[in-house]
C-alpha cells in the first residue's frame, strides 16, 4: 500500500471542542486501518449529534457568528424569492396545497420573509401554502420554530420533515435551499503521476493529519467522468473535492417532485470552471469569527466548513432523474429581474433629513447592493429546474430567469 503525508500534517487541532477532539480519535484509532475519509472527517465535525458545529446551541450566523447569508442582509432577498414562488403558484395553476419544502433553513428567516411577502402581496398563493422544512440541527429548528411560531398561530401549515420522509411523487411546488450544498460533506482527492487518489484522515500524536491512497469508491473516478472533465492531465499535487452527497440529494429530490421547480442557491461553478488547474488546490474553506482560511483541522467543531457546488454535476444529475435545466444564472441577475433594482432606485428617490431615517435608508441600500454585488453575494449561482411542465415555449419565462448567464 503506498501512502503519503498530506499537507496539513503540523497544525494541532484547536482546545476549545475536547470532546468531539477526543471521540473523534478515538474512532479513527479503534479502526483497523487507522484512517477515515475527508468526508467522514467533515461529517463529525460539522453534524455530530452532540459536538458538531452546526448542532451545538451557539451562534453561528450573523455578526457573533462565522458567516452572513443573504437572508440576514435584507428581508428584500427572501420577500423577492417569495415573489418568484408566487410566480411558480401560478404558472402550476394555482395547487392546493402548493408545497414549498426549504432545505436547510437555517435560523427561518428566508421562511419568515417568503411568507410576509406572500401574505401581503398573494393572499391566495398564502392561503395554499404549505411550508415543509428540511432541517438536521436540532438547534437550527428550535431557531425556526420560535421564528416562525406567529405563522404557526395564525393558522399556515408549517411542518419539520426528513427529505427521505416525503412521499415519492407528492410535492406539487418548489424545492427550495440557499446556501445548502457546500455545506455536504466531499470526497478530497488528489492527483499523483495521473492516477487519482483519495486523501484520508488519521492521527500522529495529538494532531490529525492526512495520508493519501487509492479511492474508496469507484464513483470518485466515475463523478469526473459524469460531469465531462479529465482531471488525470494534471500535474501530480492537484487536489480537489468531489460532492458525491450532492448526486444523492438531488436524486432524492426528483424523486419527490410530482411536478413543479427545483431552485437552488449556492456559490459554485460549472465544473469546466471548478475543476480547472488555475484552481489546483480545491475549493474548500473554513469560516471562524468571519475570516476564512483552508486548514480544516484547526478550530475543530468550532467553525463552518465549506465547499464550492459543482452546479454541471446538480444539472446533470437531475436530467437523469427526470428534471429538465429551466436556467441558470448569477444572484445579482436574478434578484434584480424580479424587482430589487426597483428597490434601490425607491430609495434613492425618497427624501428625508431624519438622521435616523436617513442611517437606515443608507443600510438598506448598502445591504441590497451586497446582494447583488458580483464580487460577493449577487455571484452566487441560482438554478432552476423543473418537472411535469409544459414545453419550455409553451410557457413563460420565470421572471428571476429573464436574465441570464
Amino acid at each position: 500500500m503506498n501512502q503519503s503525508q498530506g499537507t496539513h500534517a503540523n497544525y494541532p487541532p484547536n482546545q476549545k471542542n475536547l470532546p468531539l477532539i477526543r471521540a473523534l480519535r478515538q474512532h479513527i484509532e479503534s479502526l483497523s486501518q487507522p484512517r477515515i475519509s475527508f468526508t467522514e472527517f467533515m461529517d463529525w465535525v460539522l453534524y455530530h449529534h452532540q459536538y458538531g458545529y452546526y448542532t451545538q446551541w451557539r451562534q453561528k450566523i450573523g455578526a457573533k457568528g462565522d458567516f452572513f447569508t443573504s437572508p440576514h442582509l435584507a428581508s428584500d432577498f427572501g420577500e423577492l424569492v417569495g415573489k418568484q414562488l408566487a410566480q411558480m403558484w401560478q404558472l402550476l395553476e394555482k395547487p392546493v396545497p402548493f408545497t414549498v419544502v426549504e432545505m436547510g433553513a437555517g435560523q427561518g428567516l428566508l421562511a419568515d420573509d417568503v411568507l410576509t411577502y406572500l401574505q401581503h402581496h398573494t393572499p391566495e398563493c398564502y392561503a395554499s401554502l404549505q411550508y415543509q422544512i428540511v432541517e438536521k440541527a436540532e438547534a437550527h429548528v428550535a431557531e425556526q420554530r420560535s421564528r416562525l411560531r406567529r405563522w404557526i398561530a395564525s393558522g399556515v401549515s408549517i411542518e419539520w420533515c426528513a427529505l427521505d420522509a416525503i412521499p415519492l411523487h407528492s410535492v406539487r411546488g418548489c424545492f427550495l435551499s440557499n446556501e445548502l450544498i457546500d455545506a455536504f460533506p466531499v470526497h478530497l482527492v488528489t492527483v499523483q503521476d495521473h492516477q487519482l487518489k483519495e486523501i484520508y484522515v488519521t492521527t500522529e500524536g495529538d494532531t490529525f493529519t492526512e495520508v493519501t491512497d487509492d479511492c474508496s469508491h469507484p464513483d470518485l473516478m466515475n463523478y469526473f467522468d459524469f460531469t465531462g472533465v479529465n482531471v488525470l492531465g494534471y500535474e501530480t499535487g492537484y487536489r480537489t473535492e468531489v460532492n458525491l452527497a450532492a448526486l444523492e440529494w438531488m436524486q432524492t429530490v426528483a424523486d419527490r417532485l410530482e411536478r413543479g421547480y427545483v431552485l437552488t442557491i449556492d456559490y459554485g461553478y460549472s465544473a469546466e470552471r471548478y475543476y480547472s488547474w488555475a484552481r489546483s488546490q480545491g475549493t474548500l474553506q473554513c469560516y471562524y469569527q468571519h475570516r476564512h482560511h483552508n486548514n480544516p483541522y484547526i478550530h475543530i467543531g468550532e467553525q463552518d466548513m465549506t465547499a464550492h457546488v459543482n452546479f454541471t454535476a446538480l444539472q446533470r444529475q437531475g436530467e437523469s432523474a427526470g428534471l429538465e435545466t429551466l436556467g441558470f444564472t448569477q444572484q445579482g441577475l436574478f434578484l434584480m429581474a424580479l424587482g430589487l433594482g426597483d428597490r434601490l432606485t425607491a430609495l434613492t428617490q425618497t427624501e428625508t433629513t431624519h438622521p435616523q431615517e436617513l442611517h437606515e435608508r443608507l443600510s438598506r441600500r448598502e445591504a441590497l447592493h451586497q446582494l447583488i454585488n458580483p464580487m460577493g453575494l449577487g455571484g452566487f449561482r441560482v438554478l432552476v429546474q423543473g418537472k411535469g411542465l409544459v414545453k419550455q415555449n409553451q410557457q413563460p419565462c420565470l421572471t428571476g430567469l429573464k436574465t441570464m448567464l
